[in-house]
């Protein structure tokens, strides 16, 4: 198990400031939002401004280019399957142990229902020691 600094929390790690793509948004759109904020997956959220899920640029290729739809018809929350966060005060531990228990490179940090960030594996590269980041790389990525 990875132990990150006990002192610092998803808040610390996270990149702040993530943007929704609304859900009833084509994937098209989203497709452009990503490439305006130089990003590979952006949180999706509901009417009320909450995070309903994630869509990721493998997402848009995979999903729907390679099976025949059209991105312009898609819709962002078609997409969308159960989401994976954290609050903002938890324990860079619990993010750790999150991504890996899902085997996901990217996770919401939520603060009273509302995004306020993602971790990413950047992220992780500025804050964690050379040893524990290519631990965590190996077990995200080791096929279970």
């Amino acid at each position: 198990m990875i132990k990150g600094n006990p002192h610092e929390t998803a808040r610390d790690l996270m990149h702040p400031g993530a943007q929704c793509v609304p859900s009833h948004e084509s994937l098209d759109r989203a497709a452009q939002m990503m490439r305006d904020s130089n990003v590979g997956a952006l949180p999706v959220c509901d009417a009320e401004g909450r995070v309903t899920g994630i869509i990721t640029d493998r997402d848009i290729v995979i999903r729907c280019v390679a099976e025949g739809h059209d991105p312009a018809r898609v819709r962002a929350g078609d997409l969308t399957t159960g989401l994976v966060w954290v609050p903002a005060d938890a324990t860079v531990e619990e993010a750790l142990s999150r991504m890996e228990e899902h085997q996901i490179k990217r996770l919401p940090v939520i603060d009273n229902g509302r995004i306020i960030g993602m971790i990413s594996e950047a992220d992780l590269a500025m804050h964690l020691p050379d040893a524990q980041l290519a631990e965590f790389i190996h077990r995200v990525y080791a096929s279970g």
